[in-house]
């Protein structure tokens, strides 16, 4: 029995060694770590893939680059990469890699070739890994790389996609997934709701109720958005008839906005950037902006995701977003792709928040304080007048007996101007309350993008 014993904690020992020395040629298929169950995170991955050319000719070398890119830099403790075939993502390992740093990567063999593949040597902390790709002789015309990244024994994000790199004078085909290089993508269908899980850790989340999750509230609205090398990636969930949208604002006013849109259509939801000019509607604009781009739409709940770059050049309406905006969060319905009227007032963040920045909790209020100031004025004033204007006319009706003014008792005259005071103030109030309420939500820009 003791035999039995040591056999198999030496051989559990072995397996554990094995993986945190690199040693993983039993994942190379799927490019999933064998940790006792463990699944991959469904947060946005905080690492990325670089590469120094997008083009190659078979013999040429490419420099592969994996890195945990600020603010995050995450460090890793393992990895995979490998280069397949992009039109066939189930293909063995394409090419092979020689090292940059042997004292942190190392090859392995994926497949029938040598050297397809590198991996972590150790257990050590990692927060960038270079390697050289070379392509082979019979390269498919495309190649894409793929990563895996363990940040620690339980948490990880598998194949995570990397460039598409083509042979010279070879264009990609149309059908390959989204990856993180520029230019347009069919919208795909997200398979899983989002999660909260990861943020103020991995990404900022603006949330209504707060700390609601989409994953499993059918009432929260959710943004999220995650700094992603030289892109950032959100992700908006709502229970909505017609549409979900945010919008970045220099201020908590009405218009020049960066408005983003995902509309109903039907079965399907359309994911669109719209500029919001003044008090105009929103003009839409080209999709090319947006990359990675997915949707869901589940019990009349909305979720859309995309990526876009921080910097847009040639392109005021697209802000940076390495600056600080307030975010406006906003749903109503939708005809046919067509906006109307928000239900709610929208759900706009207490403070300014560098979009591309550490992540964070922010919070968000649908009620703007200049209405709550007027409200709670308005309301001591109302009692303030009229609980005066009652004691004037019971205390000192016996002190002013004869005094009059413009023909009428003292006593009488004071009573009625706070009576008649209380009540123009009750009623600008209410003239005041729907001043501001149609401020907030004056057509036609903000019947999507309210002010305060």
């Amino acid at each position: 029995g003791m035999t039995v014993l040591l056999v198999f904690v030496a051989a559990c020992w072995m397996t554990v060694a094995g993986y945190s020395s690199g040693k993983v040629t039993v994942s190379c298929e799927s490019m999933l770590p064998k940790h006792g169950g463990h699944v991959p995170s469904p947060t946005p991955s905080p690492y990325e893939i670089i590469v120094d050319k997008i083009n190659f000719n078979p013999g040429d070398q490419i420099k592969v680059t994996l890195s945990a890119p600020a603010p995050l830099a995450t460090p890793f403790k393992g990895f995979l990469i490998e280069a397949r075939d992009a039109a066939n993502l189930n293909s063995d390992a394409v090419g092979t890699f020689t090292l940059v740093n042997p004292s942190v990567s190392q090859l392995l063999n994926c497949g029938p070739t040598q050297g397809s593949a590198v991996s972590h040597t150790s257990a050590d902390t990692q927060v960038e890994i270079q390697a050289i790709w070379i392509a082979p002789q019979d390269a498919p015309h495309s190649v894409q790389f793929l990563a895996t990244v363990l940040e620690d024994y339980s948490v990880y994000w598998a194949q995570i996609p990397g460039p598409i790199v083509s042979q010279s004078g070879v264009a990609p085909p149309s059908q390959l997934p989204a990856t993180t290089s520029a230019g347009t993508t069919t919208p795909s269908k997200l398979l899983e709701p989002f999660s909260s899980e990861g943020c103020g850790r991995n990404m900022s989340c603006l949330r209504d109720p707060v700390g609601c999750d989409p994953g499993s509230d059918p009432r929260c609205f959710f943004l999220s958005f995650t700094h992603m090398g030289q892109t950032v990636q959100f992700q908006l969930s709502g229970p909505a008839e017609g549409y979900v949208s945010f919008a970045l604002s220099f201020d908590k006013w009405m218009g020049n906005d960066d408005v983003y849109l995902c509309v109903r259509n039907g079965d399907l939801v359309e994911i669109s950037p719209a500029y919001a000019e003044g008090r105009t509607h929103p003009e839409l604009e080209p999709e090319g902006v947006l990359t990675d781009v997915a949707w869901r739409l589940s019990d009349g709940i909305i979720q859309c995701s995309f990526r876009r770059n921080i910097h847009i050049p040639n392109n005021q309406n697209r802000f940076n977003l390495d600056e600080r905006f307030y975010i406006f969060l906003a749903h109503g319905t939708a005809d046919f792709g067509v906006i109307h009227r928000h239900n709610r007032q929208p759900l706009i963040s207490t403070k300014e928040k560098v979009i591309s920045g550490m992540p964070e909790n922010l919070s968000g209020s649908r009620s703007p304080l200049i209405i709550k100031f007027h409200g709670a004025l308005m309301f001591i004033a109302w009692v303030t007048l009229v609980s005066t204007g009652i004691i004037v006319a019971r205390f000192f009706k016996l002190e002013w007996p004869n005094t009059t003014l413009f023909g009428q008792k003292v006593w009488f005259q004071v009573s009625l101007a706070e009576t008649m005071s209380a009540s123009l103030r009750g009623f600008f109030f209410l003239v005041g309350s729907s001043f501001f309420s149609a401020l907030n939500e004056n057509e036609p820009i903000n019947l999507y993008f309210p002010v305060t």
